[in-house]
């Protein structure tokens, strides 16, 4: 009859221990994936804007990417070629004096 007890109130311990384990687990990680979200959602939201631009001797659709791809999401390689689809262009060669749709993006 001893033994029983004893046993019941280890059971009763250890569900109360594992309990507390749970609880703190939850909290901790619900605490984190709520920080988690609210970061994502404070990052800025920018806006996507076209320009033509000039192109000069020396320019190419690289050093373009350079220059207008930051923010976009886009890898500079994906970035010239949505240049490429924007301007109709089957290849990357450009020449001095045409213009060129850029996009670009900003707040």
């Amino acid at each position: 009859m001893k033994t029983g007890r004893n046993t019941k109130r280890r059971l009763r311990n250890l569900m109360v221990i594992l309990l507390m384990i749970l609880a703190f687990c939850s909290g901790f990680f619900g605490h984190t994936l709520l920080n988690a979200r609210a970061e994502e959602k404070a990052a800025v939201q920018l806006n996507r804007y076209y320009t033509s631009v000039q192109l000069r001797q020396g320019d190419n659709l690289w050093n373009l990417a350079d220059q207008y791809y930051k923010g976009s999401g886009y890898s500079k390689a994906e970035y010239v070629e949505e240049l490429k689809r924007m301007n109709g262009l089957k290849s990357e060669q450009i020449h001095s004096g045409e213009f060129l749709t850029v996009v670009y993006f900003a707040e």
